[in-house]
């Protein structure tokens, strides 16, 4: 089926609303023919755009890997962005700060982060994936949307770096210091988050694909079979996916994460102006 329309416009449209803070119309509203496909296609291009600007990619971002998401949103599966050192900071304690004016209708979204000393194969059960783990982390990735009031569908999410804003990852804690299970207690885990002392939500590892190795594992199937995307490499960090719904947040609000079933420490985070 022939395209009504031209990539390049919309990577230098997309990249142009990231870089000034504005909002567009969904592309898929514009355009019927706009599938995941292209999508990834802009994406790729948007990369290439961003590294010749001097960013260096540091890892992957899945998103949507909760279900309990997908109605709200109009999504059906799991999608994945690069992300870069320059949105990712790696704490040295529990508790930091971070500025709201840079994001467009920001959420908040606890996550796994999970670094890779080895690079995980194409086709890898959750035992070989462990293997390949370096360290764990607990994360605070604070999404947001360059299309208005968070409606959209994948294909544009996927040109707008499924929704990355910003990566906060809580200090790393080697594997080996882990749960002697860790593939049991990825799955079955609770997070509570609260803000300003008043409880939120409570999630469970299982709500991230059924665990966030098991987000990596569907990361990885999609990366082998498109023909653009590098595999997962040595030293990559990946964010597998909000535990609870993700959750608007303003200036002046203190955020805190706490975890059960994983020897994890949680995180805190006030967001100013």
């Amino acid at each position: 089926m022939p395209k009504d329309f031209d990539l390049r416009s919309i990577v230098l449209e997309m990249k142009a609303a990231q870089d000034s803070k504005r909002q567009v119309e969904p592309f898929t509203t514009r355009f019927p023919n706009f599938d995941l496909s292209t999508a990834y296609e802009v994406a790729h291009l948007l990369h290439q755009e961003r590294l010749a600007e001097g960013a260096k990619p540091v890892g992957r971002k899945i998103g949507f890997t909760n279900p309990d998401m997908w109605a709200m949103f109009g999504v059906r599966e799991p999608v994945w962005a690069y992300i870069y050192d320059t949105t990712v900071a790696q704490l040295h304690d529990t508790q930091t700060t971070c500025r709201l004016s840079r994001f467009v209708e920001p959420k908040i979204e606890p996550e796994i982060v999970l670094q890779f000393r080895t690079a995980p194969p194409a086709g890898a059960d959750l035992f070989d994936m462990v293997a390949a783990i370096g360290w764990v982390a607990n994360g605070f990735e604070i999404v947001q949307s360059h299309f208005r009031d968070w409606k959209f569908q994948a294909p544009d999410t996927v040109v707008d770096s499924v929704l990355h804003g910003s990566l906060l990852i809580g200090p790393p804690q080697p594997l080996e210091r882990l749960e002697i299970d860790i593939v049991a207690a990825l799955e079955s885990f609770t997070l509570t988050l609260s803000c300003d002392g008043r409880h939120v939500e409570t999630g469970k590892g299982s709500n991230v694909l059924g665990s966030p190795l098991a987000a990596v594992a569907h990361l990885l199937s999609v990366l082998a079979k498109q023909h653009n995307s590098d595999p997962l490499q040595a030293g990559e960090i990946v964010t597998t996916g909000t535990i609870t719904t993700a959750q608007s947040v303003q200036a002046g609000e203190t955020w805190r994460s706490e975890l059960h079933g994983l020897t994890l420490p949680g995180l805190t985070v006030e967001f100013t102006h």
